[in-house]
């Protein structure tokens, strides 16, 4: 296959001819963020936090609803009802964050409910109020929280229409980069990612990739419950020895796009491979949250495959443990395996 660099480059804007076959629409502003300073992209560790705030106002919200009691006694103040309405309102709070696309107006309804939550916290601080303490801690964390939930918001509403935000135009597109370092050169890396035939061997949930022409493949991998999930993608850029990116076309039932980088590490010390990539997830941002939740989520998973692309490169094998005798079991070990919570080596 020849190495040729197409039209749309790292770091750049991708060019979609007109007519059939154009890429996924849903990315055409994709751009590698390893070629993008992180001062440039300043909402990253924002959106990220906006989803821990996310999951803070799911679990909250769910003890309000659930143990109001257990709350009321924590904190020094608030009623069963009116600790269920807040709970409500953290819940949807929460799920929002979650599930949509922009959800700085949601951390601004955080903010809000905050300060509702400090208003009532203060009337749990009078004098004569045997659960003054608690109220006095509550107060001060909550305020801790507002204080968080205001940058969030403020992060991701100033920054709302930066290109690398607002430019992807799918609700439930998610990014991520991971990197390791290897003792092989860029070159030794480059060919071996190269050759698509080496793809499977460490991609663990990767079934198949054929080559349809010279820039473009399609991929066979295995997604949630022995269902297969196959699209076709393009090469946008190739740099001998240096890096690749690619984007999925129409159909695709996965939707990506992304690059890997082989930089060379410092003093010659081999390669620091860094991947980047944009993904659209089968069921949406909740159900990707989820799978990050159980480490089931593409980025785990990526993480998973480097290490072996690494292994392999330098030794020719992957490490595994299958077949190895194992020690005794724990108490807790033994038991689960007794009740079957446990599946046998």
């Amino acid at each position: 296959m020849a190495t040729e660099s197409v039209q749309s480059g790292l770091g750049q804007r991708p060019q979609h001819p007109a007519g059939a076959g154009s890429s996924d629409t849903r990315f055409q502003s994709h751009v590698p963020r390893s070629y993008v300073r992180r001062s440039a992209m300043p909402n990253f560790d924002a959106r990220t936090l906006a989803e821990g705030l996310g999951w803070f106002s799911v679990a909250l919200g769910a003890a309000e609803i659930l143990t109001p009691g257990l709350v009321r006694s924590l904190t020094g103040v608030g009623r069963s009802g009116t600790l269920r309405s807040a709970g409500v309102r953290e819940l949807a709070t929460g799920i929002a964050i979650l599930t949509q696309r922009n959800p700085a107006p949601w951390l601004w309804s955080r903010v809000v409910g905050d300060v509702m939550d400090l208003a009532g916290l203060a009337t749990g601080m009078r004098p004569g109020n045997p659960g003054r303490g608690r109220a006095v801690f509550s107060f001060a964390a909550v305020a801790g929280v507002l204080a968080v939930d205001a940058l969030a918001a403020t992060h991701l509403t100033r920054h709302a229409g930066h290109p690398l935000v607002s430019g992807v135009a799918a609700p439930t597109d998610l990014y991520f980069e991971t990197s390791i370092a290897t003792a092989k050169s860029p070159e030794e890396c480059y060919r071996f990612w190269r050759n698509i035939e080496n793809l499977p061997r460490f991609m663990d949930n990767l079934e198949s990739v054929k080559q349809v022409d010279e820039r473009r493949f399609h991929w066979v991998a295995k997604g949630a419950s022995s269902l297969k999930l196959e699209w076709d993608c393009e090469i946008t850029e190739d740099r001998p020895g240096s890096a690749l990116a690619w984007r999925t076309l129409n159909g695709a039932q996965l939707p990506n796009a992304g690059s890997v980088i082989f930089e060379p590490a410092a003093h010659g010390r081999g390669t620091i491979v860094r991947l980047s990539i944009h993904y659209s997830p089968v069921g949406g941002r909740l159900t990707a949250a989820l799978a990050k939740l159980l480490r089931q989520d593409p980025q785990t998973q990526v993480e998973q495959d480097l290490r072996r692309f690494k292994q392999l490169l330098e030794t020719g094998e992957i490490a595994t443990t299958h077949g190895q005798p194992t020690g005794r079991r724990s108490l807790i070990g033994r038991a689960a395996r007794r009740w079957g919570l446990t599946s046998s080596n």
